[in-house]
C-alpha cells in the first residue's frame, strides 16, 4: 500500500482539521498524521506523498517549522512533497492573498526556507476568540479591525474555503 505523511504546525487546530480534510481523499494510501511541534525523528524516504502544513501567528511560523525543514532539506527536494500555509489574510481572495504569489507570508517563507516546494497551497484559517488567552484576544481583535475582519470577541468563525481545500487534495493526490 502507498504511504503518505501529514506533518502540521498548528495553534488552534485549524491547520489539523484541514489535514484531516484533506486525508479523507487519500483513501488508497496508509496515512501518518504528525505535529512538527513535537519535533519528530521521521524516515520521509518510506513516503510516496509528504504534506506540510503550518498556521501563522502574529506574521510568523512556529520555528518547529523551519527546524524540521532544515533537518529534512535533502529529502523534501527529492520527494513527492507540498506544502501549505494556513493564515487569515487569506480570507482576502478576491486579492489573491489566497495564492502563493500573493501571499506575503509564502514569499517569506521562500526566502527564508531551504525548501522551495513544487506545489503550494494557501487556505484562510479560523478566528477562535472564545479559546484565546485574553492578551491575544485583544491583539488579534486589533489587526482584524485594521484589516476589515471579525471583531466581536464572542464569535467564532471558520473562514477556510473548503471546496478550494478539496480541489487542492486532488492536485496533489494525482501529482506524480
Amino acid at each position: 500500500m502507498k504511504r503518505a505523511i501529514f506533518l502540521y504546525s498548528t495553534r488552534e487546530g485549524q491547520t489539523k482539521k484541514i489535514l484531516n480534510f484533506i486525508m479523507q481523499s487519500f483513501t488508497e494510501y496508509q496515512c501518518d498524521l504528525v505535529d512538527l511541534h513535537l519535533n519528530p525523528q521521521v524516515d520521509l524516504s518510506v513516503y510516496d506523498k509528504i504534506l506540510i502544513a503550518a498556521s501563522i501567528r502574529y506574521g510568523h511560523f512556529h520555528p518547529s517549522l523551519y527546524r524540521f525543514i532544515d533537518i529534512h532539506q535533502k529529502e523534501l527536494s527529492c520527494s513527492k512533497a507540498a506544502f501549505i500555509c494556513v493564515n487569515l489574510t487569506a480570507r482576502k481572495e478576491e486579492q489573491l492573498k489566497d495564492t502563493p504569489e500573493g501571499s506575503v507570508y509564502v514569499q517569506t517563507f521562500l526566502k527564508k526556507s531551504k525548501w522551495s516546494p513544487e506545489m503550494i497551497g494557501v487556505f484562510a484559517g479560523a478566528l477562535r476568540y472564545p479559546r484565546y488567552r485574553f492578551i491575544d484576544k485583544m491583539m488579534i481583535r486589533l489587526i482584524m479591525s485594521m484589516t476589515g475582519g471579525e471583531t466581536d470577541t464572542s464569535k467564532e468563525v471558520e473562514y477556510t474555503n473548503w471546496q478550494k481545500v478539496s480541489n487542492f487534495a486532488n492536485s496533489f493526490l494525482i501529482c506524480k
